[in-house]
């Protein structure tokens, strides 16, 4: 009976997949109003763009460098205390925000914690999560797998998005500003500890015997390859995070903060609602055609908005921009999942990972600065720029590198 209550029964393969789902689920709940609530929080705190781009340039570095060591060290050990780890760090830092004010603690929990203020695909479980979904599903299912994992994601971040307008309601209640958001970084400290409950499902798998012996082997230099290629989109979207696209919103147009989680909500169910397109998509034109056809357009619409005289016309780019900005993503992460062996796979997805979050985070510092100047819009036309020579360079380098469905 001891062990029934303190070891849960783990799941098979046909539960797992869902599971994995909830948890990603909540995990995009939680980022969906954080994302929004932080720089709010350091505004209300009395802190600058500057400010908030170096916080968001911490979280990055500290995301790459914890994704880097986890998936390095993931081939040879266990996935599910890695799992759990993840979601436990998550629970702590919804808990350690609340209780920081200066700004040094505050970058110090940025660097440590979760919050990812890109809005993205970043994070130390993201490639842990994919590397157990792909050994879970067939090649000719892993693209749609990947695509409802980042529409489930999508949808609840867009969920999470509406939530952040939470703060308002309890100010109307006689709540005060800083208190009320730091009600919402427990909430999201609450949804850490959901996601550690559900990661105990996850089945033991011990990888000693079947990883090799250095965590990418015949790969290496592809993963390489497009490492390299996708750290350039990373530096790039870094430019427009979605805390510094909130900041935008706010100082150029006065947009407020229940107006901004709205907005959000309709950025990220059109995402969301691009994913099973780009699958949909991919099986006709292929994983890499899906990536650029699909790309290059969205960084046009987000240029334009960047020009936009006034707020109805820029977050009609914006939301345009959004249906198609994100089809590269379950494509993408089908792409590095298809060409790796199994074994290589939990390195595969935390290499590519990796630079994405280290280029990811030299910009914000950089976009910070630039919404300070006289053109507030220019972060946002360098990021659509890089963006589109990112896509041109892919496009060139892997198109006749093809995942085994498409080979034949």
């Amino acid at each position: 009976m001891t062990d029934l209550l303190t070891e849960p029964r783990t799941s098979s393969a046909s539960t797992l997949i869902p599971l994995l789902y909830t948890a990603r689920g909540l995990r995009g709940f939680g980022d969906g109003f954080a994302i929004i609530i932080l720089p709010a929080y350091m505004t209300a705190l009395g802190y600058d763009a500057v400010a908030v781009g170096i916080v968001a340039t911490a979280s990055l570095l500290g995301t790459a460098l914890l994704t880097l060591i986890v998936g390095w060290i993931a081939p040879r050990h266990d996935l599910r205390p890695l799992l759990m780890f993840g979601a436990g760090l998550m629970a702590t830092t919804g808990i350690a925000f609340p209780g920081v004010e200066h700004f040094v603690l505050i970058v110090l929990v940025a660097f440590v914690g979760t919050i990812n203020p890109s809005g993205g695909d970043l994070g130390v479980l993201v490639p842990l999560e994919h590397a157990v979904l792909a050994h879970s599903t067939t090649d000719a299912r892993r693209t749609q797998v990947f695509a409802r994992y980042s529409l489930i994601g999508a949808l609840c971040t867009a969920a999470g998005s509406l939530a952040a307008a939470l703060p308002d309601v309890l100010m109307a209640n006689g709540s005060t500003k800083l208190g009320a958001f730091r009600l919402m970084f427990f909430a999201y400290a609450a949804l850490g500890v959901a996601c550690a409950a559900l990661y105990r499902y996850v089945p033991h798998e011990r990888g000693e015997a079947k990883a090799p012996q250095a965590p990418l082997g015949p790969s290496r230099g592809t993963v390489y390859r497009l490492a390299a290629l996708f750290s350039i989109d990373a530096f790039a979207g870094g430019f427009v995070a979605q805390s510094l696209l909130v900041l935008w919103l706010f100082e150029r147009f006065d947009l407020s903060l229940s107006a901004a989680g709205l907005f959000f909500f309709w950025s990220s169910t059109l995402s969301a609602f691009s994913y099973p397109v780009a699958a949909w998509i991919a099986k006709r034109v292929g994983l890499v055609n899906t990536m650029v056809f699909t790309h290059i357009p969205s960084s046009l619409f987000l240029i334009g908005a960047a020009f936009s005289p006034n707020l109805y016309l820029a977050l009609g780019l914006l939301l345009l921009r959004s249906a198609l900005s994100q089809m590269d993503v379950p494509t993408r992460t089908s792409y590095v999942m298809a060409v790796v062996t199994p074994a290589e796979r939990p390195a595969a997805a935390s290499v590519t990972a990796v630079p994405r979050s280290l280029a990811s985070a030299i910009s914000p510092a950089i976009s910070g600065v630039l919404l300070m100047t006289a053109f507030s819009g220019l972060p946002l036309v360098v990021c659509g720029t890089l963006k589109i020579a990112y896509d041109i360079a892919l496009l060139f380098s892997f198109r006749h590198i093809k995942p085994p469905e498409e080979q034949g």
